[in-house]
């Protein structure tokens, strides 16, 4: 059913979204160098990586590691970058990798394919073993400002308490928090 209901989700969302992809993938395109779309590999369902797509929002050449571990990450990010990230625009292609199963609305976020202790700790407790999600219940309870023995904490919670129902309240959330742009520290 929760694949069922992301793959319809996610087909609605890309009508109701279309505008703003255009409009924000021009936006990226004018105000700096490079591709419109960042491919970034994540780490899946069983620890598969895979590549999911976000709006570029830094700089071509950026390291690819996690944001809180660059020395000043204001310096990377492109004139809109700073926008694209606080709004969440950035993660709107990601509705790609969730009409094709790699992800999923509601789960743990994807690790990137070098954050080994979160990958670790993860499998420690089984979330490994989720689709990841584009939001989840860490993301409404902290997102950027969590250091990641608390956001494995939150993952783990969602692992036992997962429902279509708590997925529902994650969503709604998300939406609040998004509109109230907060927890996004870069």
């Amino acid at each position: 059913m929760k694949r069922a209901f992301d793959f319809f989700l996610a087909v609605c969302s890309g009508g109701i979204f279309l505008f703003p992809l255009v409009i924000v993938a021009l936006a990226v395109r004018l105000t700096s160098r490079g591709p419109v779309l960042y491919w970034s590999s994540r780490v899946g369902c069983n620890n598969q990586i895979f590549r999911m797509p976000k709006f570029r929002s830094m700089r071509v050449g950026t390291p690819a590691v996690a944001t809180h571990l660059l020395s000043d990450p204001n310096m990377y990010l492109t004139p809109i970058g700073s926008f694209l990230r606080k709004s969440s625009l950035d993660e709107l292609p990601q509705l790609w990798s969730i009409l094709i199963g790699d992800m999923s609305f509601v789960g743990p976020r994807p690790a990137l394919f070098n954050q080994q202790d979160l990958i670790d700790l993860r499998m420690q407790y089984g979330v490994h073993l989720l689709v990841p999600g584009l939001t989840g219940w860490a993301q409404v309870n902290g997102r950027d400002e969590l250091p990641i023995p608390a956001k494995v904490q939150l993952d783990v919670e969602y692992l036992q308490r997962r429902s279509f129902w708590f997925d529902i309240r994650i969503l709604w959330l998300t939406f609040v928090k998004v509109l109230r742009r907060e927890g996004v520290t870069h």
